[in-house]
């Protein structure tokens, strides 16, 4: 039995406070769940932003997509994330990761560990806030003492195995990233081996973690084969079945998309979708096809 659908957008710009604001209210009148918001340089700051979104809208979860665990003090964050939860209404969903962009390390004058290190300093961070965070004698006090929903993004073992003992949900992006954080799309078949060693590892909890998927692109059109040729000398490695199969492309008519959406629930057990801003608009009907599926 499949969780029920949750979709989410992810908000890479901002604007002026006032068309924040009216982002912030078209994502919720488009039926989105959850307003999400990156933690890269150059976007919007997370916290912040979130409590934005909090005095214009009353339905949406509000979350982090996913913060950079480097960027951070396990205490200070503790502050930030309960002070942010408060100021929420108690809508805050906190994700998490290892961070991935060395550049954005060095102009903030942070270091950029190796993968081992900036795992480890996950673990420490998740490890810390969690015993932070349930402590009654920490202040501030989140509003969903004594438990902030964490969501973990990761595709390598160890952040799996730590997903699997402490997270919500685990999220997928089914990419690498090189050096320089640009990202590269795995197979459909990797991803489906990196989704089974999570299950995995996760084979003793009670309760299953929900699973998150982020779509890269919402491309409508008639012919969806004609799309994905002409996308395919973007991604190197993949053939074009591999991209029409794919949970980070959604293509053709609305109906379609939804179907691909319903297969990616299938195969992978993904009930919770996140799409980028630009897709604010074009991926609402296929929402909208969906609830209740």
């Amino acid at each position: 039995m499949f969780r029920p659908f949750r979709f989410a957008v992810n908000m890479l710009t901002s604007g002026t406070a006032a068309e924040w604001r009216e982002k912030c209210r078209r994502a919720e009148a488009l039926g989105y769940d959850v307003i999400l918001v990156p933690d890269h340089l150059g976007m919007p700051a997370p916290f912040p932003a979130l409590v934005a979104a909090a005095e214009v809208t009353e339905r949406p979860r509000l979350g982090t997509f996913v913060l950079n665990a480097g960027f951070y003090n396990p205490a200070l964050l503790a502050r930030d994330v309960a002070a942010t939860d408060q100021l929420t209404g108690g809508r805050l969903e906190l994700g998490l990761g290892t961070g991935y962009v060395k550049d954005e390390h060095d102009r903030a004058g942070l270091p950029f560990g190796t993968p081992r290190e900036r795992v480890d300093h996950l673990e420490h961070t998740v490890t810390e806030l969690g015993r932070l965070l349930a402590d009654p004698g920490h202040t501030p006090r989140a509003g969903q003492f004594p438990h902030v929903p964490l969501l973990l993004g990761g595709n390598g073992n160890r952040v799996l195995r730590l997903t699997a003992r402490h997270a919500d949900t685990a999220a997928f992006t089914g990419a690498t990233a090189d050096a320089g954080g640009n990202l590269s799309l795995i197979t459909p078949d990797a991803l489906e081996e990196r989704v089974a060693a999570y299950r995995g590892f996760a084979a003793d909890r009670e309760t299953p973690a929900e699973l998150n998927y982020l779509v890269q692109m919402v491309l409508p059109g008639k012919d969806r084969r004609a799309i994905v040729r002409d996308l395919a000398p973007k991604f190197p490695g993949l053939s074009e079945d591999d991209l029409l199969n794919h949970p980070a492309l959604l293509t053709g008519t609305v109906r379609d998309m939804a179907e691909q959406i319903l297969a990616h629930r299938e195969r992978y057990g993904f009930t919770y979708f996140t799409v980028l801003d630009p897709a604010l608009k074009p991926f609402a009907p296929v929402m909208e096809e969906l609830r209740g599926a």
